[in-house]
């Protein structure tokens, strides 16, 4: 029996004496690269003496980090001393920090940690308790900004250590974006000294893009030059991007919006792009000027779909697409401005030195987010630095094309005014010339004018007059239904159209002759005359048809007293030269306008099929159109 418990209690053991080996291990690991801190100075860079566990799985709490089997996991951070912080591109895992710090007996108690990277999304530091277990402490862009532990526009966390002892603090990091750590130990004075510079630079930076801004929005109303109002819109998104990366946005712009400060870095970058393609090209003329102007279109949609898709993708393959596009716009901004010093455009010179200073800090920026260059106090903010340059070159850009354009222009005003001055001296000369070449035509042209005028009158009364009856034709008829039609839909009242037809005029005409049939209808004419009113149109539009125009028509039923009177009038006997008296009768057709059409040729149709209807009836009536 006990040979058996010896057998089973021998693999607990070696399993202890493992577990143990390990975790003097780590212990041994964290001890070498500790962080010593003494009461001397005020800041001290964490980086050298940070271990690392990646957590793909999420899974892992700090009860389980702590255990020895994943203490002895920890590797090194960064074995490259000359970075000041860790980076680690867009990653989808937890991120565990381990940092061992060994206080002075001397040093105080009271420190800051700090990451200096204000877009992690979420930040988690756990300290050890006195009477064991972890205090944990939580920050992060995710978090509205009054859930900080500490005000400041990067993550700080206090930390209470004790004097004398080596303690390590967790950090625990997961993020959409990219994980960049430049994590540093603070006094609480040290950091505040820091702070004013820093802010205070940071103050000056978006002072003098407010300025620029408003300077040239100044420039847009006075002059109405888009390109200025594109700069105004340029500087504005610039500052929205910034203001998300270095943190001031989630502290002083937006704190309580977290769920706007967790996408505003991607977008506002979008916005810089987009807004920087058109400012190219309305600045250059790339549609006439420049072979890029394919691809500075096809950046400003891209840039536009970056934007929508900031609302429906998640942070990371947002980041990474914008980050990718701000790149390659680079590539395409700094050719065109090359291009445009070649041409010899104004202000391409400074142009191309802002945006390659620009350009530089967002390829650098890209590139850092990519984990391909380190990440160091110039790369994480280089884009800054090369924006402040490009705003101001591009101030020196506009002012420079500004210069150019009012010397071109004076030059073409000078042009000009000689051009006129010349033109001036040449009409004086040919002036008197002209007076007596005019003064000896004015009579003849006088003389030649009234007889024009009197073949005019003439000519225009034949091309508007029925030549037998000395109604209107056809074609004046037309320009008075139109006239009349737009009359009636400003003035509300209808214009009746009467469509009348002679009965039986061919048996007449066939049988008494044409000139008998011609009789019949100069008479006809004459009595519609004498029913109609002054202001009313009499037509004939081809043989026995005639066509009234009546204006100001109130109700269509009050239409009916004058056709009766019309057709009372064409009833009566005509007595032809033999003395033979001919009975002749009418049908016709009513239409209305506005009513019924608002169209001549459909209004005369209307009217066409009600006289049809007449005839139909039996002759000798009319018809009005419902």
């Amino acid at each position: 029996m006990n040979t058996a418990r010896s057998y089973q209690t021998t693999p607990r053991l070696i399993l202890t004496a493992l577990i143990l080996g390990l975790w003097l291990i780590a212990e041994g690991a964290m001890a070498q690269t500790s962080l010593k801190i003494n009461a001397s100075e005020g800041r001290y860079r964490a980086t050298p003496s940070l271990t690392v566990l990646e957590d793909p799985s999420h899974k892992l709490g700090i009860e389980e980090v702590v255990h020895p089997v994943n203490a002895a996991r920890f590797q090194a951070a960064m074995p490259d001393s000359r970075t000041d912080s860790l980076n680690y591109s867009f990653s989808g895992s937890a991120w565990w920090l381990a940092l061992p710090i060994t206080l002075d007996a001397a040093a105080p108690g009271r420190w800051l940690l700090e990451i200096g990277y204000s877009s992690l999304d979420r930040v988690e530091v756990y300290t050890q308790r006195a009477g064991g277990g972890f205090e944990r402490q939580i920050s992060g862009d995710l978090l509205p900004f009054s859930e900080r532990a500490y005000p400041h526009r990067n993550l700080v966390f206090p930390l209470a250590l004790l004097p004398g002892e080596t303690q390590t603090v967790y950090i625990r990091v997961t993020s959409q974006g990219t994980v960049t750590l430049p994590v540093t130990l603070w006094q609480p004075e040290a950091l505040a000294r820091f702070d004013r510079n820093s802010y205070a630079l940071l103050a000056l930076y978006y002072g003098m893009l407010f300025a620029l801004g408003l300077y040239n929005l100044l420039l847009y109303m006075s002059t109405r030059d888009r390109t200025f109002l594109a700069y105004v819109a340029f500087t504005m998104a610039m500052a929205i991007g910034q203001l998300s990366l270095n943190g001031f946005g989630n502290q002083f712009v937006w704190p309580e919006f977290p769920a706007w400060g967790d996408i505003a870095l991607p977008v506002g970058m979008a916005l810089t792009g987009l807004t920087g393609s058109i400012f190219v090209q309305l600045f250059l003329d790339t549609r006439r000027t420049s072979p890029y102007d394919g691809l500075l279109r096809a950046s400003v949609g891209l840039f536009v779909i970056a934007i929508l898709l900031a609302f429906y993708l998640s942070y990371r393959p947002l980041a990474i697409f914008v980050s990718l596009l701000g790149v390659a716009f680079s590539v395409v901004a700094v050719m065109t401005g090359i291009h445009s010093v070649r041409v010899g455009h104004p202000g391409g010179r400074y142009y191309l030195l802002a945006w390659a200073a620009l350009l530089f800090g967002v390829a650098i920026q890209g590139l850092r987010v990519f984990g391909l260059v380190p990440t160091t106090g110039f790369t994480l903010h280089a884009m800054q630095i090369g924006s402040a340059l490009e705003l101001l070159l591009l101030s020196f850009a506009l002012a420079d094309r500004i210069n150019v354009m009012r010397a071109a222009k004076e030059s073409a005003d000078s042009a000009a005014l000689n051009a006129n001055n010349q033109l001036v001296e040449t009409l004086r000369r040919s002036e008197q010339e002209l007076e007596d070449r005019v003064a000896a035509r004015t009579h003849d042209l006088e003389n030649a004018n009234q007889m024009l005028l009197e073949k005019e009158r003439e000519l225009r009364r034949l091309a508007l007059q029925d030549p037998l009856t000395g109604v209107a034709n056809r074609l004046f008829l037309n320009d008075r239904i139109d006239r009349a039609i737009n009359r009636a839909r400003r003035s509300g009242d209808n214009v009746a159209l009467l469509m009348v037809d002679l009965d039986n005029f061919k048996p007449i005409n066939d049988r008494h002759g044409h000139a008998v049939g011609d009789h019949l209808l100069i008479t006809v004419a004459q009595r519609i005359r004498t029913v109609i009113r002054e202001i009313d149109t009499l037509a004939r539009i081809g043989g026995d048809e005639f066509v009234l125009l009546l204006e100001d028509v109130r109700e269509p039923d009050s239409i009916r007293g004058t056709v009766d009177k019309l057709m009372d009038a064409i009833r009566q006997p005509v007595e032809v030269d033999s003395g033979e008296k001919i009975s002749i009768s009418a049908s016709i057709g009513v239409a209305f306008a506005p009513l019924h059409a608002v169209q001549t040729a459909r209004l005369l149709d209307r009217a066409d099929v009600e006289m049809y209807k007449a005839k139909a009836g039996g002759r000798n009536r009319y018809s009005i159109a419902a």
